[in-house]
């Protein structure tokens, strides 16, 4: 287990400190192929994958990004074949918020033996998708419902019961691409029922949307689509956390 990188999460919490990831899709590094802006970003981590990766190379990107910042790399896999001992660890995903045995624990069956041969550190992660106004690929892809913007208490007792089973953080998706971020109020659910890690992305496009998602009680906030089509945002981020560390 990653102890690291999850105890450096958790005492950042402790201290107050809150913070953003920087989501980097393989495929987009291989179309955009400039990751620079990373250089002078100050990101908590970075996650590397997305829910279909069809012709970028999780080795080749990592180690791009590697030049550029010396954050975590931090695994956000679509599938078993999104792994890599590039990376400094992985969250073990498990759609908890869908029904799809697959995306419980199928794939991560499958993925057991070769997380193990790569011996990439494991973060056991409880990951909802909720509703972002629109069918995304991480729905089409899991094979799973979201669960609906407007019900913040199926999102809570969802999220308390992955800490019963020993999640080690929860993370609440709308999607890449979704139409709209997920509400202060289904987030402020979620933290009042589980004292774990709490991570939000998805449709969070503005400084102020992620504003919203720390008031409410996100730890961190996972900018994507987002920092593609305007890297100032990496900076204007930093700006309203204290200083990276």
């Amino acid at each position: 287990m990653d102890t690291t990188w999850i105890d450096r999460l958790n005492s950042d919490r402790a201290a107050g400190r809150k913070g953003w990831v920087a989501l980097i899709d393989p495929d987009h590094a291989a179309a955009d192929g400039d990751l620079a802006w990373l250089n002078d970003a100050k990101p908590h981590s970075i996650f590397l994958g997305g829910s279909l990766v069809s012709s970028g190379n999780m080795t080749a990107t990592a180690e791009l990004i590697r030049e550029q910042t010396d954050r975590p790399i931090i695994l956000f896999p679509g599938s078993p074949t999104q792994l890599t001992g590039a990376a400094d660890g992985l969250l073990f995903l498990s759609v908890i918020s869908g029904r799809n045995p697959e995306a419980l624990i199928g794939a991560h069956v499958q993925a057991a033996p070769q997380v193990r041969a790569l011996g990439l550190p494991t973060i056991p992660c409880g990951y909802l998708l909720i509703d972002g106004g629109r069918p995304t690929a991480a729905s089409y892809m899991s094979g799973t419902t979201p669960i609906p913007a407007d019900q913040p208490e199926i999102a809570a007792t969802t999220a308390l019961a992955g800490a019963y089973l020993g999640l080690r953080c929860i993370y609440l998706d709308a999607g890449s691409g979704a139409k709209q971020a997920i509400s202060p109020e289904l987030i402020a659910a979620v933290r009042a029922a589980t004292d774990l890690p709490l991570i939000v992305g998805g449709g969070i496009r503005s400084v102020d949307a992620a504003l919203d998602a720390w008031s409410a009680g996100a730890d961190l906030v996972v900018i994507g689509n987002a920092l593609q089509q305007s890297p100032a945002l990496s900076s204007q981020l930093s700006a309203k956390l204290a200083p990276a560390h």
